[in-house]
């Protein structure tokens, strides 16, 4: 059986949707970040990052970071492209997700990472704040006519769905981004992404 560790709200969250959906069974364990349950060293031996998500396998060998886990669960529930070239954009897209976005995300939640004087923080949290802004509009731009981010729904959607529950947590104008909110308005009309969403307290 498979195993993921998550925190409310973190990038766990799509892992937990797809495992959520896969209606295969799972557990779902939540490492409380309030309590420094990430930097334990039962959760170190399994994440040396002390991060989320990590995910424990069927055999217990534990896989870390979204761009494996996201591709391993799409290709285990059928939820990843089958075709080479399909392949490669979803491994661009999970790339630029997983390099760009969420780093810039973390300029503004965790500017400690990024500079030991604090005196620098509000102009990281500032300049992360305008990039991951841009990002943003830059997925909306890619749901342009499309219903899924990419030809058919597969994992890369409640990673994209993630960065909007973001996006609202930084009180940014995410109804202007027409296309991303529709988008949102349809993974909310999935019953295993509501769950997910109340059961980790989303705000969306």
């Amino acid at each position: 059986m498979l195993t993921l560790y998550f925190a409310p709200g973190a990038c766990s969250l799509a892992a937990h949707i797809v495992l959520e959906e896969s209606g295969e069974r799972y557990e779902a364990r939540r490492v409380d970040f309030s309590k420094a349950e990430q930097r334990s060293e039962a959760y170190l031996r399994i994440n040396p990052q002390g991060r989320v998500p990590a995910l424990a396998l069927d055999s217990g060998e534990p896989l870390t970071e979204n761009t494996a886990i996201l591709s391993y669960l799409g290709k285990r529930f059928g939820l990843w492209p089958k075709d080479a070239l399909g392949d490669a954009r979803a491994l661009s897209l999970i790339g630029f997700f997983a390099s760009s976005v969420h780093p810039a995300h973390a300029h503004i939640s965790r500017p400690e990472r990024y500079a030991s004087d604090a005196s620098y923080f509000p102009n990281i949290q500032e300049q992360g704040r305008k990039t991951f802004h841009l990002y943003l509009r830059q997925i909306d731009e890619r749901l342009a006519g499309r219903q899924w981010v990419s030809d058919a729904y597969s994992v890369l959607d409640p990673y994209t769905f993630l960065f909007y529950t973001w996006g609202v947590r930084r009180e940014l104008p995410m109804a202007d981004l027409k296309n991303y909110t529709a988008h949102t308005e349809r993974m909310l009309a999935r019953p295993a992404v509501r769950r997910i969403v109340e059961d980790e307290k989303i705000k969306v």
